[in-house]
């Protein structure tokens, strides 16, 4: 039997908190006024030398006490993003509308809640067992986000944990829209979460793709990357209604190498044709990219030229990771939720902290922000070992 063809999704709420700004209104003055969430590092007992969006106020809030058992750094900035502009109560909304049973859960993620476990073989008793405070086994799992954001919300559907490194959190769009196409759910609740821990920061560096200044995205003397923590959610439902849109999307693995992109940007390429021609639309169409632009050496100068060679030169496309730094398994939902306020608003961020553009940039990449109109969005992520994905978002009437 020949499957039901792509149809666009309605995003019917969304929301995100980076060290930015709590929330869309926080992050769209952040945007506006430029200011940058990043700080110098003073995270763990051993401070890398470098900067990193911190999320501020984490170690002083707690969850609910229902919500107990998941106690950890990551849980409790997922539901900061829960609880940020009414999310929480959209999704009740929806519950009501559908039944918990057809809500899916798809959460990106690529370290979960391992800070916990990190500190828990810290303080290993001298029995070698894990503190009595941290004889959780949830919160040591992989699927510990996706879990405790399906309790939190009272749902009770197909709830799915997806991994592919920095896609991850822009992977969930698709497979929440399959789940929907073929009848396994009526709406799903799609988000990443990655809060900062050791593995990553200390991972990162002994790659030596660790600036120890403010990351300076597609710039000639760019060096590095900035770590950052963050959460966000988006609702996807059908609909008929004008709005905001997940009209189409585009995924690839080129496998090319552990950490480093395709020199030739084969699979990225392949992904941004791929979501134009699943949204029905065509380079010339795309208002706005936001791309992947992590301000390291090698991914700038592959996807500079892959914009350079697809899109017209009137296309605005920048990288938000000025603001937030990269926040790994959550950039796809930040970046995305960027992308979504720039719909909103008509708002397109510039690069921040960039201040000579790489000579492989063609005139799609900006460093000052604009404001106009805009329909048509992308949203670059591409992640470690070729695993690449492209949102194609939009506003109007398109159901």
């Amino acid at each position: 039997m020949a499957q039901p063809r792509f149809r666009p999704l309605r995003v019917t709420a969304y929301t995100v908190c980076t060290a930015a700004g709590i929330g869309r209104a926080a992050t769209l003055t952040a945007l506006d006024q430029r200011l940058s969430g990043l700080t110098r590092n003073d995270f763990g007992p051993s401070p890398l030398a470098t900067w990193i969006g911190r999320v501020p106020g984490l170690e002083q809030c707690a969850l609910p006490a229902q919500w107990a058992e998941w106690e950890c750094r990551n849980n409790r900035l997922a539901w900061c993003g829960l609880v940020a502009d009414d999310f929480a109560d959209a999704v009740a909304a929806a519950r009501e509308r559908y039944g918990a049973e057809r809500i899916a859960v798809v959460i990106g993620t690529s370290t979960a809640s391992i800070g916990a476990s990190e500190d828990a073989y810290r303080r290993l008793d001298p029995d070698g067992r894990y503190p009595a405070d941290l004889r959780r086994p949830i919160v040591h799992t992989p699927h510990s986000l996706g879990d405790f954001v399906q309790h939190a919300l009272a749902l009770r559907g197909i709830a799915l944990t997806v991994a592919t490194a920095c896609s991850s959190s822009a992977k969930v769009f698709g497979q929440a829209e399959r789940l929907i196409r073929v009848g396994l759910a009526d709406a799903a609740v799609v988000g990443g979460v990655d809060t900062l821990c050791g593995s990553t920061l200390f991972g990162f560096n002994s790659l030596e793709l660790i600036a120890s200044e403010r990351c300076r995205p597609f710039d000639v003397a760019r060096h590095g990357i900035n770590i950052g923590e963050a959460a966000g959610f988006a609702l996807l439902e059908r609909g008929a209604e004008a709005g905001a849109w997940l009209l189409g999307y585009g995924e690839s693995s080129d496998a090319h190498h552990m950490s480093a992109p395709h020199p030739e940007g084969v699979g990225a390429r392949r992904a941004v044709q791929d979501a134009l021609e699943s949204a029905q639309l065509t380079p010339a169409s795309i208002d706005y990219i936001n791309l992947h632009g992590t301000a390291s050496l090698k991914n700038d100068e592959v996807e500079a030229r892959l914009v350079a060679d697809l899109f017209p030169s009137r296309t605005f496309a920048s990288s938000t990771k000025g603001w937030t730094g990269h926040t790994l398994g959550a950039a796809g939902i930040v970046e995305a939720a960027i992308s979504l306020i720039a719909l909103d608003n008509g708002l397109l961020p510039g690069t921040l902290n960039t201040e000579q553009l790489d000579p492989a940039c063609g005139p799609q990449i900006r460093r000052e922000n604009e404001q106009r109109r805009v329909q048509r969005a992308l949203s670059f992520s591409f992640g470690f070992g070729g695993s690449n994905c492209v949102l194609a978002l939009g506003r109007g009437d398109v159901g």
